[in-house]
């Protein structure tokens, strides 16, 4: 009996030993450990940013701007109070504007340079006279008060392209402005396109307020005057392009999206010749020295009855259209002066 029981002890201790080096008999898994299930949070998608959106226009400084323009700007004082005012504004931006004469005249032009020496210059510019009689409401203090507002938006933007202003004296008189301009041909060797506004503040919505003239090469989209008019040669249809993808509303800007009028481009062959009534502004002086330039209208005398008369005052600009038509130049602008290809359309191959 005691012999068994000297056994028994023997294999008890025999197992006890052996559990203390780490046996696997009968291990004990270990517990799998509590994790604590916090939620993760998924990333919110962000707006896509087109591009840093421009910012929005201002109405009432446009309007204001025009305002201030309401007189005849037809005798030499009268233009000379003119460019009193136009330069005293871009001072306020930061510009330094200068004035170039010419025989007949007086032209205000201003520079911002870009980023990049090798990308040319993109202009925007507007004539500031008017026809004896008229206060240019719409032609053309409606055109001087885009630009200004291009100059106070766009005036400290670093782009890669340069940024050119200009303001042409005696369009009404035969676009001397702008032919003393492109004369110089030295600049026109730095100027990749332009923008020029001739009347863009008037609109009509009623059927048959809307006029064209003959052999346009595209079909009217209604017979209400309810768009902007954007006229550009074919040699230069990158510089036209940019205005159709110009009507984004920037993202701060409220309640905009009303005011954005649809815009027509025209591309205009063998530089207006088969189409006379594309040549009558300051955009033709540079189609016939082969640089790109855009005409920005309302169409002048084919939609609004104010065309060079004592009526032509601050009460007949639409006011919708006329922010809508700002914010579509300083879209397309902004657009073009970020780029650095060249603008001109490459011949088909």
């Amino acid at each position: 009996m005691r012999k068994w029981i000297w056994l028994m002890l023997l294999v008890l201790m025999t197992v006890a030993v052996l559990g203390s080096r780490g046996s696997t008999f009968f291990e004990q898994r270990p517990s799998p450990t509590i994790v604590e299930r916090i939620p993760v949070k998924t990333p919110e998608l962000q707006p896509s940013r087109e591009v840093d959106i421009t910012p929005p226009v201002s109405t009432e400084k446009l309007l204001n701007h025009i305002q201030k323009l309401n007189f005849q700007r037809y005798t030499t004082k009268e233009r000379s109070l003119t460019r009193t005012y136009i330069t005293t504004e871009l001072k306020k931006f930061g510009w330094k504007p200068k004035l170039e004469k010419f025989s007949d005249g007086v032209n205000i032009f201003a520079e911002r340079p870009g980023t990049n020496k090798a990308a040319k210059a993109i202009l925007v510019a507007a004539h500031y006279d008017t026809v004896a009689s008229s206060p240019g409401a719409d032609d053309n203090a409606s055109g001087v008060a885009v630009v200004l507002e291009v100059a106070r938006l766009l005036g400290s933007r670093p782009t890669p392209r340069t940024l050119q202003l200009a303001f042409f004296d005696q369009e009404e008189a035969g676009l001397l402005g702008s032919q003393a301009f492109v004369s110089k041909t030295a600049r026109l060797q730095n100027l990749g396109g332009a923008i020029v506004m001739d009347m863009v503040g008037y609109a009509c919505y009623t059927a048959g307020c809307q006029k064209y003239p003959a052999g346009l090469p595209v079909t009217p989209p209604s017979d209400k005057g309810d768009f902007l008019a954007v006229v550009g040669d074919t040699e230069h249809l990158s510089l036209l392009n940019a205005f159709q993808n110009s009507q984004n509303v920037p993202s701060t800007a409220l309640n905009k999206q009303e005011s954005i009028p649809a815009v027509l481009t025209l591309p205009i062959p063998f530089k207006g010749l088969l189409t006379p009534d594309t040549l009558r502004s300051d955009h033709a002086p540079f189609w016939y020295q082969g640089v790109g330039a855009v005409l920005v209208t309302d169409t002048a005398n084919l939609r609004t009855p104010h065309y060079h008369k004592p009526s032509d005052v601050p009460a007949t600009i639409e006011r919708s259209f006329f922010t809508g038509a700002a914010q579509i130049v300083v879209n397309a602008t902004s657009a073009l002066l970020e780029k650095d290809q060249v603008l001109e359309t490459k011949p088909p191959s």
